[in-house]
Protein backbone atom coordinates (compact mmCIF):
# COMPACT_ATOMS: atom_id res chain seq x y z
CA UNK A 1 0.00 0.00 0.00
CA UNK A 2 3.13 2.43 0.58
CA UNK A 3 4.32 2.13 -2.82
CA UNK A 4 0.66 3.00 -3.86
CA UNK A 5 0.61 6.06 -2.35
CA UNK A 6 2.86 7.91 -4.72
CA UNK A 7 -0.10 6.72 -7.28
CA UNK A 8 -2.66 9.53 -8.87
CA UNK A 9 -5.77 9.58 -11.08
CA UNK A 10 -4.52 11.90 -13.29
CA UNK A 11 -7.94 14.19 -12.42
CA UNK A 12 -7.11 14.31 -8.77
CA UNK A 13 -2.68 15.07 -8.92
CA UNK A 14 -3.62 18.60 -8.35
CA UNK A 15 -5.37 18.50 -5.20
CA UNK A 16 -2.52 15.44 -4.30
CA UNK A 17 -5.66 12.84 -3.91
CA UNK A 18 -3.90 9.05 -4.25
CA UNK A 19 -5.54 6.25 -5.66
CA UNK A 20 -5.39 4.94 -1.97
CA UNK A 21 -7.05 8.25 -0.53
CA UNK A 22 -9.53 7.85 -3.55
CA UNK A 23 -10.26 4.49 -2.16
CA UNK A 24 -9.67 3.01 -5.51
CA UNK A 25 -7.15 -0.11 -4.27
CA UNK A 26 -9.98 -2.66 -3.36
CA UNK A 27 -7.34 -5.59 -2.23
CA UNK A 28 -3.38 -6.77 -2.38
CA UNK A 29 -2.44 -9.79 -2.24
CA UNK A 30 1.43 -10.72 -1.78
CA UNK A 31 2.06 -14.25 -2.21
CA UNK A 32 5.68 -15.14 -2.36
CA UNK A 33 7.14 -13.10 -4.40
CA UNK A 34 3.80 -12.35 -6.57
CA UNK A 35 1.52 -9.47 -6.24
CA UNK A 36 -2.04 -8.96 -7.32
CA UNK A 37 -3.87 -5.71 -7.12
CA UNK A 38 -7.44 -5.01 -7.39
CA UNK A 39 -8.67 -1.93 -8.55
CA UNK A 40 -12.00 0.14 -9.01
CA UNK A 41 -12.38 3.18 -11.31
CA UNK A 42 -14.88 5.70 -10.73
CA UNK A 43 -16.18 5.53 -13.86
CA UNK A 44 -16.03 2.66 -16.25
CA UNK A 45 -15.63 5.18 -18.76
CA UNK A 46 -12.15 6.72 -17.37
CA UNK A 47 -9.90 7.58 -20.07
CA UNK A 48 -6.61 7.60 -17.73
CA UNK A 49 -7.17 3.77 -16.63
CA UNK A 50 -4.65 2.03 -18.62
CA UNK A 51 -2.28 4.92 -17.27
CA UNK A 52 -3.45 4.03 -13.60
CA UNK A 53 -3.06 0.50 -14.16
CA UNK A 54 0.56 0.51 -16.09
CA UNK A 55 2.00 3.12 -12.76
CA UNK A 56 0.21 1.04 -10.53
CA UNK A 57 2.09 -2.07 -12.00
CA UNK A 58 5.44 -0.22 -12.25
CA UNK A 59 5.23 0.73 -8.54
CA UNK A 60 4.54 -2.98 -7.23
CA UNK A 61 7.37 -4.16 -8.85
CA UNK A 62 9.67 -1.58 -7.89
CA UNK A 63 8.94 -3.04 -4.03
CA UNK A 64 11.90 -5.15 -3.20
CA UNK A 65 11.32 -8.77 -3.27
CA UNK A 66 8.67 -8.51 -5.87
CA UNK A 67 8.84 -10.19 -9.20
CA UNK A 68 5.56 -10.10 -10.87
CA UNK A 69 2.34 -8.33 -10.51
CA UNK A 70 -1.25 -8.57 -11.78
CA UNK A 71 -2.92 -5.82 -11.77
CA UNK A 72 -7.01 -6.46 -12.59
CA UNK A 73 -10.11 -3.84 -12.12
CA UNK A 74 -13.21 -5.84 -10.59
CA UNK A 75 -16.62 -4.74 -11.53
CA UNK A 76 -18.46 -6.09 -9.44
CA UNK A 77 -19.42 -2.92 -7.11
CA UNK A 78 -19.92 0.55 -7.90
CA UNK A 79 -17.19 3.44 -6.82
CA UNK A 80 -19.02 5.67 -4.36
CA UNK A 81 -17.66 8.84 -2.58
CA UNK A 82 -17.96 6.60 0.44
CA UNK A 83 -14.47 5.36 -0.12
CA UNK A 84 -12.81 8.36 -0.09
CA UNK A 85 -10.39 9.37 2.93
CA UNK A 86 -11.16 11.56 5.23
CA UNK A 87 -8.05 13.72 4.17
CA UNK A 88 -9.34 13.36 -0.15
CA UNK A 89 -12.94 14.54 1.68
CA UNK A 90 -11.56 17.57 3.01
CA UNK A 91 -9.45 18.07 -0.07
CA UNK A 92 -12.45 17.74 -2.45
CA UNK A 93 -15.06 19.66 -0.34
CA UNK A 94 -15.14 23.27 -2.13
CA UNK A 95 -18.00 24.90 0.04
CA UNK A 96 -18.27 25.20 3.55
CA UNK A 97 -20.71 22.61 5.63
CA UNK A 98 -24.25 24.14 6.08
CA UNK A 99 -24.16 24.65 9.44
CA UNK A 100 -20.91 26.59 9.65
CA UNK A 101 -22.70 29.48 7.35
CA UNK A 102 -24.33 31.73 9.74
CA UNK A 103 -25.89 34.24 7.27
CA UNK A 104 -27.66 31.84 4.25
CA UNK A 105 -29.10 34.42 2.17
CA UNK A 106 -25.31 36.73 2.80
CA UNK A 107 -23.30 33.66 1.72
CA UNK A 108 -25.19 32.94 -1.49
CA UNK A 109 -25.29 36.57 -2.74
CA UNK A 110 -21.24 36.85 -1.98
CA UNK A 111 -21.33 33.91 -4.08
CA UNK A 112 -23.33 34.44 -6.81
CA UNK A 113 -21.21 38.04 -6.80
CA UNK A 114 -17.89 36.18 -7.39
CA UNK A 115 -19.95 34.22 -10.09
CA UNK A 116 -21.33 37.13 -11.75
CA UNK A 117 -16.93 39.20 -11.43
CA UNK A 118 -15.93 35.61 -13.64
CA UNK A 119 -18.29 36.18 -15.84
CA UNK A 120 -20.86 33.02 -14.67
CA UNK A 121 -23.98 32.99 -14.61
CA UNK A 122 -24.89 34.89 -10.87
CA UNK A 123 -26.20 31.51 -9.47
CA UNK A 124 -29.17 32.06 -11.71
CA UNK A 125 -30.84 28.58 -13.57
CA UNK A 126 -30.43 28.78 -16.66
Amino acid sequence: MQALNGIYDPCCRERDISIVDMGLVRAVEIVGSQAKVDLMLTSGWCPFASRVLSDVRDAVEAVPGISQVSVEVTWDQPWTMDRLSESARAKLQFLPEPAKVADRDRYIAAYANVRRKAGGKGGQAG
